[in-house]
């Protein structure tokens, strides 16, 4: 059996996701040639067979709690320091003055949405004294304010480590979470799906971000959200906060991944760290072994106890029947 290496988000490695009923239904089977078809494994079977377990997160959003040996954290290691804007988009940055510029985006898998719901999010971001680039490839909204500008795409991680960056709306993905701590800036969060909730649970409750219902949601909530973590001081020193801790590491995320990949290749494998657990059948994995002795031990306990018991009594009635007859 080959060594494998899996990265995923913190949560979905340990506690069950919405995804993971489709997921877990979907079959791979890896036949080299000339060889035969073998048997075919479920996605998480494959993950259960990894040596290492790279986590894209770390300390500075994740709370204490024990781990395995066999986990990494790297989270942010795609983050790098931002890049210069092309020629258009750094002079509509540079024309917001000292008020700086709102970055808005909900990734790549929400290319629309209905008319309405742009709508009320542009009269929204029309009605703040920023300057707004707005990640978007629907039909214009109306409600569009001279102050907002619509892009099909966006240096995103170039915009947040600018100097005018005063806020980031997001969807909560992993990838933009890390680009707003790596470069201090606050967050307004809107999630939609999978991990995303969670992420923006996460900023919340570190004091870095104000988290909004998409299905619910107003202007007038977006406008009073994006008031308050632009100019309410205490959101942009906890995301700073957590921008320090994110940037004091002795190894750098991306190296400690390397590492660790290279690790396992050089070893063939990273047994000795990886748990005994994962060996374990599912009756096994969920004690219902030991709970079947234990439920034995019991059984055999009342059934002695309920014949001498029984003993007992029948030595009494027939002592008692002599007495009687004598």
């Amino acid at each position: 059996m080959c060594s494998s290496v899996a990265c995923l988000p913190f949560q979905e490695s340990c506690a069950l996701s919405s995804l993971r009923p489709p997921i877990n239904n979907i079959k791979t089977c890896v036949r080299p040639k000339g060889r035969k078809e073998g048997r075919p494994t479920t996605i998480f079977e494959a993950m259960r067979k990894a040596d290492i377990w790279l986590i894209r997160t770390y300390w500075d959003i994740e709370f204490p709690c024990p781990l395995l040996p066999n986990f990494e954290f790297i989270g942010g290691f795609h983050c790098k320091p931002a890049k210069p804007l092309p020629k258009e988009m750094e002079d509509f940055v540079q024309s917001s003055g000292e008020d700086g510029v709102v970055v808005f985006s909900l990734g790549s898998m929400v290319s629309n949405m209905t008319e309405e719901r742009a709508n009320t999010i542009a009269l929204a971001l029309a009605q703040i004294p920023q300057k707004v680039l707005w990640r978007y490839e629907g039909k214009k909204p109306d409600t569009l304010g001279s102050n907002t500008r619509l892009y099909k795409w966006l240096p995103q991680n170039d915009l947040l480590g600018h100097p005018k960056a005063k806020a980031f709306i997001t969807h909560g993905g992993t990838n933009g979470v890390y680009e707003a701590i790596y470069h201090g800036v606050p967050m307004v969060g809107i999630p939609l799906f999978a991990d995303q909730p969670h992420n923006i649970d996460q900023m919340k409750a570190k004091g870095a971000a104000i988290g909004l219902n998409f299905l619910t949601l107003s202007s007038k909530d977006l406008l009073d959200a994006l008031k308050t973590v632009i100019n309410d001081p205490v959101y942009k020193q906890n995301v700073m906060k957590l921008s320090r801790i994110h940037h004091d590491q002795p190894v750098k995320p991306l190296d400690r991944a390397v590492f660790w990949i290279e690790f396992v290749m050089r070893h063939k494998g990273a047994k000795h760290l990886r748990p005994a657990v994962h060996e374990l059948n599912w009756f096994q994995y969920h004690a219902l072994d030991v709970i079947g002795f234990l439920l034995a031990c019991v059984a055999t306990v009342i059934f002695i106890f309920t014949r001498c018991c029984l003993f007992c009594c029948r030595k009494f009635t027939k002592s008692g029947r002599k007495k009687k007859e004598d």
